[in-house]
């Protein structure tokens, strides 16, 4: 969310804002939010003046009847009685103005950081760099699926049966190898300097509409009937949510986590859910880093981020390229965004396995995420990351460490995971 006096002192900077992400039809939004400001800062400055004449004015009744002048206090205390009633109208002014203010400000895209490319969608992504041979097999590359299937390491059919698409029954070795790749990952990062977590897996509105916009909420979020809790998609959610309404010091500050968890997803707008896939799912697990700052380091933090993901794909010699998102393809909330993708060997492209995003205070500012400095408080800067989110890693590990007669190898990092086999055989 925008800081207000922005939109109010510079309005302009928040319309080329919306322009730089093709979001034309919000450019009337900010002159209503500042006719809405206008109308709640009148309100609020005449509920004030009301409210300090009627102190004035009490305190004259007091001093006159105290003065025997009852005559004198009675009018005083009708044009007290009047003014009662004009606060009373105009203090419930105040509440409605300030939620559709709110409701406006919500929809307002952050600021993007100024070295994000201008671009309307995905396609317009840049890519920054690529690190490791992208090969391609002297063999043919099974489907995931297949390559699972000859290992007995997936079920789908059974899980339409007892949940639909996009759901999946993982087992034995390729089982094992996805726990396997989430411990070593939880593990890399603690080697980082990271603490690890696990939070809840249920979060109230308040957090999710303090986390994302409501479109992606709409889109994404899974509602628990009847209660006011809804399946986190990430736990990005629940982690920056852990800071709700807390006044940090700085020498609190960075706060730099580590969190497991499942994750639940509608994945609207998917164009479908594979029926012999992993790659959209409604259900998955994931290690995740985040990040919570001052202001001036959280750049640094993004390229500590992102660059953790390269260092975690790579070590599992799986080749990885970094792409830069375009003003376009940047979800409302985020000041700058990349991608880590993950090289297919079968597909001969590369392919989103993680993304990495700097929000500034829009979450923070949502949340009340604030810092006391020398200066006074101010809103902290979110960052939040992907390390690793089987089973779509999982593609781009088969794919990359399968062998000609169908085993799958593993990399020297991972092996203390997986009871020191080097490979996974059919049996």
């Amino acid at each position: 969310m925008l800081d207000i006096n922005l939109v109010r002192k510079n309005p302009e900077i928040v319309r080329e804002n919306i322009k730089k992400k093709f979001q034309d039809d919000k450019l009337p939004l900010v002159d209503k939010v500042l006719e809405l400001d206008a109308e709640f800062r009148r309100a609020k400055t005449r509920a004030d003046e009301l409210r300090g004449l009627r102190n004035s004015l009490s305190k004259q009744i007091g001093m006159l009847m105290g003065q025997g002048k009852k005559a004198e206090a009675e009018e005083i205390k009708k044009q007290v009685a009047a003014m009662a009633a004009e606060l009373v109208e105009t203090e419930a002014k105040e509440e409605p103005l300030q939620e559709e203010i709110r409701k406006i400000m919500l929809v307002l895209p952050n600021i993007i950081d100024e070295t994000v490319p201008l671009g309307r969608n995905d396609s317009e992504n840049v890519e920054r760099y690529r690190v490791g041979e992208a090969t391609v097999k002297d063999f043919d590359v099974p489907y995931h699926i297949e390559i699972m299937e000859a290992l007995n390491g997936v079920d789908l059919d059974s899980a339409r049966k007892t949940s639909g698409n996009g759901f999946y029954f993982l087992m034995g070795d390729i089982a094992r190898l996805h726990s396997a790749i989430l411990s070593y990952a939880r593990d890399f990062m603690i080697d980082r300097g990271f603490t690890y977590v696990i939070p809840p897996f249920m979060i109230r509105s308040e957090v999710v509409t303090g986390v994302m916009s409501f479109t992606e909420m709409e889109n994404m979020m899974y509602k628990i009937e009847g209660e006011d809790l809804y399946l986190i998609g990430t736990s990005e959610h629940s982690m920056i949510g852990k800071f709700i309404d807390n006044i940090l010091t700085e020498e609190q500050l960075p706060q730099t986590l580590t969190s497991y968890s499942p994750c639940f997803r509608k994945e609207v707008g998917a164009h479908g859910i594979e029926e012999r896939g992993v790659y959209r799912i409604h259900q998955f697990e994931k290690q995740e880093m985040i990040v919570v700052c001052k202001p001036e380091e959280s750049k640094y933090w993004f390229e500590v981020l992102y660059k953790n993901s390269v260092d975690f794909f790579r070590s599992l010699d799986i080749p990885v390229r970094v792409l830069e998102c375009c003003s376009g393809d940047l979800a409302d909330l985020k000041s700058k965004s990349v991608d880590v993708e993950a090289w297919s060997p079968r597909q001969q492209k590369y392919f989103e396995v993680g993304s990495c995003s700097n929000l500034t205070d829009a979450q923070a500012r949502r949340l009340g995420i604030r810092v006391n400095g020398p200066d006074g408080k101010y809103f902290a800067h979110t960052l939040n990351n992907t390390v690793v989110a089987p089973p779509r890693m999982l593609i781009a590990f088969l794919e990359n460490n399968i062998l000609a007669d169908g085993s799958i190898r593993i990399p020297e990092a991972l092996r203390p995971y997986m009871g020191f086999k080097d490979k996974i055989v059919k049996k």
